[in-house]
């Protein structure tokens, strides 16, 4: 999850409304950064959190289990003025917006964004992709959101 403010925004039951970007490959990591970077300029962008296939550090199970992976993908991206390690090909971006106020204009910065970053195509969507209060379970368990 990249965090784009540090203001935080009470929800009062009230869920902001996400943008959901699906792509039509896995984006590469310098892809990525440049989406990420590009989609952090945006006007009314609260968080982006992102979602993909992980590249993991040593194989998981098998004959060669423990043996490290050297995907050539997993690379340290620089988000804004920090650096991130990559651990994973991105396919999709979930982007919360600070308010209900001037959605549509929001949504079209994201689009005339997007045609520009990303060239193979993409689907996006708005609605509430994540939970944003805990759940029964998550009460029970002791978690919070």
């Amino acid at each position: 999850m990249f965090r784009t403010s540090t203001s935080r925004t009470s929800y009062a039951g009230e869920p902001l409304p996400e943008v959901k970007i699906f792509t039509n490959r896995l984006l590469k990591a310098e892809t990525t950064e440049n989406v990420l970077n590009g989609l952090n300029t945006i006007p009314n962008v609260r968080q982006i959190n992102i979602h993909g296939e992980g590249l993991p550090v040593t194989v998981k199970s098998g004959p060669n289990k423990g043996i490290p992976v050297n995907h050539p993908e997993r690379k340290i991206i620089k988000f804004g003025e920090r650096e991130v390690e990559l651990t994973m090909l991105v396919g999709s971006f979930f982007i919360e917006l600070e308010s209900h106020d001037n959605v549509e204009e929001t949504v079209q910065a994201i689009r005339e964004k997007c045609d520009e970053l990303i060239p193979f195509g993409y689907n996006l969507e708005v609605g509430r992709y994540n939970k944003y209060r805990p759940t029964l379970t998550d009460y029970v368990k002791g978690l919070r959101c």
